[in-house]
């Protein structure tokens, strides 16, 4: 583009065509064009402002991720409270809140919007002008921490709204920030993989988001938004509820299709009996609903106390929850040392399952609920990844017991263990921890990793206690009569492992970088990684700032990735590693174009010209990403002969569904 003048008149052009397919999108679920032709948008419109950086605004939509991290937030006093809800939690609560509702403004017929009520966490969004201005958390209802900076890493976060003529020139809105089912997984899926604790549910995932430093976690992590009221709607003209649910809609802020105007309270209640029969089927997690008098004088006649207005209350669903006995807490220490304190149950039944084991997370959530031995607990799966310790049955307690002591020393090898200054872990310090050993052992073998089939946890028990195996390379010093010795161990099974281990000294760059076990590098980052620096010793060789530099690696990754190449033990390991055979360079000599950057997939069914592994690879080569769920972030399912429910599920969503002739079509670049 030759001219300026030129320039701003295509960037107001493009600027806008972004706004407008972020609100069919994200607010009406109604894409017009791939995910791939929107970050062309995109992409035109950053190169044309890095060409004339005068032309850059806050509210352009390339400023989403463009501030740097913050060191602190600061807080903002809310215009008007932030007020909590009164909580019921049975049907006749229900009516008797409808009681008070007729004792204060009489006996009549009511209309209540009934919202499904999303857990998660509360926010402010400030617009002036139609333009975004700030974000801020609930805080404790009078003063929040403003966090624009992360809210505008979140894509169905307006920057601007909709030109409409009744948007007032300054407005607030609420809602609440969550964190998707799909995303959650994966991300504890990642954490896990990086040697991370996983976040005990959606709430503390994206409350912990929100609160990041750094905007670019943020936008890593696929937060998304629901708003559910105007803070101060009648000075906006808006009437009722109902009507302000449409008024956000047109300016093109997203909020929750499920709401439901309702005629009287029978209405509500058959609503929510409804949604706790099918909560399980939506994408984010729900405890309940909420029920407000629809119209506004109404509301303005009831009023509120100090703490709760009193034409709103939350209908809140019980958790599935059931009570057992503590039998002992046992400590676990992970390949990265972190000992892990876990509850052995009395088994019992929940949710469909027998739960024997419950984490207590660390010492701190033990002292802080006074878990003890013989406790009669009560424990939780509601949204969790593994069942936990709500609480003590205090009046339960048997006479004699006391309160859990931490251990002092690992209790596998007795090291004397450490607590990091800033951190709420132990850890055990030795790296030559059998416990440690074994479990980077078990990771290393995993299917993601080095896919060494037979290496099971009783096999790696055994070779590391009778010290046949200390690390990684010491597996391919292994012979035969090494292998036979060990208990339950044929002959025949020797020479599989063996050659399952021959096997895997061809795995891509990729899975070994993986497998090594560095901290906060899950599989996604090793591909990331070895896709660019394309060897070990590049990797080794490259500076924080240059692993900052490839696309999704943050800091706190390349951090850890330098650090471990900087200890001589580790960089020794590598060379053995080389010695023994193992792949550490990718083959060939450039990457394949990045034809999918930026785009997801899922697979279902069978694929006749590649397997599904084969498949995933050559997505990735080609700067996609394979998930294992269907969402609204799904590019495209990628569809074989018998699919599975993901195929219905993309069809409900509106995501595209591609065949394998597609897909041959996508892989080559069409």
């Amino acid at each position: 583009m030759s001219t300026r003048a030129a320039a701003e008149e295509r960037v107001r052009w493009l600027r806008e065509e972004i706004r407008r397919h972020e609100h069919l999108y994200y607010a009406l679920n109604r894409p017009e064009i791939s995910d791939q032709a929107y970050d062309d948008l995109e992409r035109e419109l950053r190169d044309i402002e890095a060409r004339f950086p005068d032309l850059v605004t806050p509210d352009s939509p390339t400023q989403r991720v463009g501030e740097t991290p913050s060191e602190e937030f600061p807080t903002f006093v809310h215009r008007v409270r932030m007020l909590s809800l009164d909580n019921t939690y049975s049907e006749d609560e229900l009516r008797e809140f409808e009681a008070r509702v007729f004792r204060a403004i009489g006996e009549q017929e009511i209309a209540y919007t009934a919202e499904l009520k999303v857990d998660g966490l509360s926010m402010a969004l400030h617009y002036e002008d139609r333009r975004l201005v700030r974000a801020v958390t609930r805080g404790d209802g009078v003063r929040g921490d403003d966090v624009t900076a992360n809210a505008r890493a979140i894509r169905s976060v307006p920057l601007v709204l909709r030109d409409e003529a009744d948007v007032p020139p300054t407005l607030e809105v609420r809602g609440e920030v969550y964190l998707p089912r799909s995303r959650f997984g994966e991300i504890n899926r990642e954490r896990e993989e990086a040697g991370e604790e996983p976040f005990a549910n959606p709430r503390n995932s994206a409350a912990g988001t929100i609160k990041s430093l750094d905007p670019r976690v943020v936008a890593g992590r696929g937060l998304d938004i629901l708003l559910y009221s105007i803070a101060d709607a009648r000075a906006a003209g808006v009437r009722s509820q109902w009507e302000a649910l449409e008024r956000m809609r047109a300016w093109g802020l997203r909020t929750n299709p499920a709401s439901r105007r309702c005629q009287g309270l029978e209405e509500v209640l058959v609503f929510c009996r409804e949604w706790q029969g099918k909560r399980d089927e939506l994408e984010y997690e729900i405890d309940g609903v909420v029920v407000k008098v629809d119209d506004f004088a109404l509301q303005e006649e009831l009023g509120a106390t100090s703490k709760f207005p009193r034409w709103a209350i939350a209908f809140k669903y019980p958790a599935e929850q059931a009570t057992t006995i503590v039998r002992s807490i046992d400590v676990q220490v992970g390949r990265t040392g972190k000992l892990t304190p876990v509850a052995i149950l009395e088994p019992v039944s929940l949710a469909g399952s027998t739960v024997s084991r419950a984490t207590l997370h660390n010492e701190e959530e033990i002292a802080r609920k006074d878990v003890r031995v013989l406790d009669t607990v009560l424990i939780e799966k509601g949204g969790e990844v593994i069942p936990k310790v709500v609480g003590v049955v205090a009046e339960a307690r048997p006479k004699g017991t006391r309160p859990w002591t931490p251990p002092e020393t690992c209790p596998v090898c007795d090291e004397p263990v450490v607590r990091p200054e800033g951190e709420v872990d132990r850890r055990c310090p030795n790296v030559s921890c059998p416990a440690q050993i074994e479990e980077r052992l078990k990771h290393f073998a995993r299917r993601t990793a080095m896919d060494i089939e037979g290496l099971g946890d009783s096999l790696v028990a055994q070779l590391v206690e009778r010290e046949l195996v200390r690390d990684y390379a010491d597996l391919y010093a292994l012979d035969l009569d090494d292998v036979v010795a060990l208990e339950r161990m044929a002959e025949k099974s020797a020479r599989n492992l063996l050659e399952q281990l021959e096997r895997s000294r061809s795995r891509e760059l990729r899975h070994l970088l993986f497998g090594l076990g560095i901290r906060h590098v899950g599989e996604r980052a090793a591909q990331l990684l070895a896709r660019h620096f394309r060897s070990l010793d590049a990797l080794a060789a490259a500076s924080v700032e240059e692993m900052e530099a490839v696309h999704e690696i943050g800091p706190i990754v390349a951090q850890s990735v330098h650090d471990w190449f900087r200890d001589p033990a580790n960089r020794r390991l590598v060379e053995r590693l080389k010695e023994a055979g193992l792949r550490t360079e990718e083959e060939g000599t450039a990457p394949v174009s990045p034809v999918l950057q930026g785009q997801q997939f899922v697979l279902t069914g069978t694929l006749d010209s590649m397997t599904r592994e084969e498949a995933k690879a050559a997505i990735e080569a080609r700067g996609g990403r394979v998930t294992s769920s269907v969402s609204k972030k799904t590019s495209a399912v990628i569809v074989g002969r018998d699919p599975g429910s993901k195929a219905d599920k993309a069809r409900g969503l509106g995501v595209r569904l591609i065949d394998e002739e597609g897909l041959s079509a996508l892989l080559a670049g069409d």
